[in-house]
Parts: structure tokens; sequence; C-alpha cells
């Protein structure tokens, strides 16, 4: 039994260990190449505290810190959409569909047009206007005679998801040129403005919240049962249904309010990771984590690079890999 156990157990880690070095392997390479390229060897020099003050600010003040909430990020919004295909029992659910990335933008660019210094001065604001924006679209619109089913969950979000996208571009046109740039920039999905300062203010939130969603697996795994078997099993399902939505509208929430309106993540790589794993939430989960990760490490390094030195968003990169996923995910469910 023991070592029926660890066999079983051998290739999600093994899933993990090839993930994690993928991570790596894609952040280095994305320290070295840019507009301006850095030598391996420079790039050791500056780490070790050996590098030109121009080195030193090219790798720590402005690559190093994308390539760490490019992490956050990715990590983020693919743990929000496995939380929201195993609430709602859909393989199709995504925080970009169920329109939370749309009500979090609307939170986001409400406080930049009534509190322009927000996006710069006070970065730690926007996960909260994005969480209040996301809550609202969830709670206000999907909740219905004390509940929260997984059918209105769908309907509402798709639909809400394209009017609130319309009144976040007539906010968005009321601003200043200035500040209005950078809401179409950040609206697309992008890194580009990244400081140090919008990691902190993400950092919290996925230090608290990704644990939170491991240890939620169980869960998951008994929702995923159907609501009559969960409740047989002692399951509170409508709690543990608020409470996970909750976890998974915080999640995309701070991280679209810090990279923008990132899609597909949060579809792509929960579906990727029952593909190499199984559905088991408690293996799944950990390696959508990393898969997040690496796709939108990846996605950053070829928008700051393929058009050097005009950066395409992120947010542009991952719906090009995206888009096609979800088609064909349309056309299998069909």
């Amino acid at each position: 039994m023991r070592m029926s156990n660890a066999l079983t157990l051998s290739q999600p880690i093994r899933v993990m260990l090839l993930l994690g070095a993928l991570i790596v392997g894609a952040s280095v390479l994305s320290l070295n190449i840019g507009f301006i390229q850095l030598a391996p060897f420079d790039v050791l020099k500056t780490v070790l505290g050996q590098g030109s003050e121009r080195q030193e600010l090219i790798l720590f003040q402005f690559r190093l810190p994308r390539i760490v909430l490019a992490i956050l990020i990715g990590m983020g919004l693919a743990a929000s959409g496995a939380i929201l295909q195993g609430v709602s029992r859909n393989g199709l659910a995504d925080p970009g569909l169920l329109g939370i990335n749309a009500g979090a933008g609307l939170g986001v660019i409400t406080l930049i047009l009534f509190y322009p210094a927000a996006q710069a001065s006070v970065p730690f604001l926007l996960p909260l206007a994005a969480l209040g924006g996301a809550a609202l679209v969830i709670y206000t619109l999907a909740y219905k005679h004390g509940e929260v089913t997984p059918s209105r969950l769908l309907l509402v979000g798709i639909a809400v998801g394209f009017g609130i996208g319309a009144v976040t571009l007539v906010f968005s046109l009321r601003m200043d040129p200035n500040v209005y740039r950078f809401a179409v920039v950040w609206l697309a999905g992008t890194n580009s403005a990244t400081t140090w300062s919008y990691v902190l203010a993400l950092l919290p939130w996925t230090t608290v919240l990704v644990p939170l969603t491991i240890y939620k697996a169980k869960m998951l795994n008994v929702l995923n049962l159907g609501d009559q078997v969960a409740v047989g099993l002692g399951a509170s399902v409508e709690w543990q249904r608020r409470l996970l939505i909750l976890i998974a509208v915080a999640l995309a929430g701070s991280s679209v309010a810090v990279g923008g309106g990132i899609a597909f993540i949060g579809l792509v790589c929960p579906h990727l990771a029952r593909r190499l794993v199984g559905p088991a939430h408690q293996v799944m989960l950990p390696v959508t984590l990393l898969l997040g990760a690496l796709l939108l490490v990846v996605a950053d390094t070829l928008a700051r690079n393929l058009l050097a030195p005009v950066e395409i968003p992120a947010g542009i990169v991952v719906a090009v890999i995206g888009a096609p996923y979800f088609l064909y995910l349309l056309a299998r469910t069909s």
C-alpha cells in the first residue's frame, strides 16, 4: 500500500520539480535579455554586488520586480480559475469570463478617475478597489434566494462582464490624457510600470490566499461530487461555496489590480494541470500555481522583447496563447 502511494505521488512531484526548474530558467533568461542585453556573467556579477550602477538599475529596479510580480500574478489568476472551475463544476469558468476581472477593472479605474495619484503613489489601494469591484459583481448580481448557484454565477458573470467593460471604457475616457494612456495599457494587461511597491502591494494577498486555497483542496474535491453528495458527506455546501468564491474573487481582484486585465491564465492552467497530474485538487492546485507563474513569466518576457523597444502588453501575448485553447475546449465541450 505504501509503495502504491509512493508511486502515485512520484508523478506529481516530478511535474512540480520540472515546472519549478522551468520557472527558474525562464526567470534567468528574462534577466539576461531585453532592449539592453546583459550577459550571464554580468548578471552574476551584479547579483554579487560587483556590477555597475547601470546594471544594478536595470536588474534590480526594472527586470527583477517584473519577474517577481509576474510569478505572483500568474499564481493568483491560475488559483482563482481552479477554484471557480471546482465550485461551478464547469471547465470553462475563468475570472475573465465570469466578469470578475471586469469588476476589478471597474473598481481600479473608478479609483484612478477620482484619485489619479493612486496608481503611482498609493498602489496598496489598488487591490482593495479591485476587490470591491469584483465582489460587487459576484455577490450583488449572482446572489439570489440566499445562495450563489453555479449556473447563475456563470450566466450573470458573462453577461455583466460585457456591460462593466463598456462602463469602464466610458470612465477611462473622462481621465486626464496621461492617466488615460496608462489605463488603456493597464486594461490590456501589462507589467511595464512595475516597481517593488507593486510587488509589496500584492505579496500579502498571495501569501495568505494561496496557502488557504491549497488547504481547501479537499473541500473542492467534495463540491465536485455535486451538492447532494457533498451534503451527505457532511459539508456545509453554501457556506463553503461562498468562502471559496470570496477567495477566488480576492485572488483575481488583487492580481488584476497590479497587472491589469490578463485573461485565460485562470482557464488554461487548471486544464493543463489536470492533464499532467489528474483532477485531485491536492496535487492539481500546486501544479496549476506553477503553470500560472511559468506562463506569465514567459509571456511577459516575450511581450518585452518581441518588438523592442516597443512593448506589447503581456495580456495580449497570453490571449494569443489562450484564445485558441479556449476555442478547442469549447468545441470539445460541445
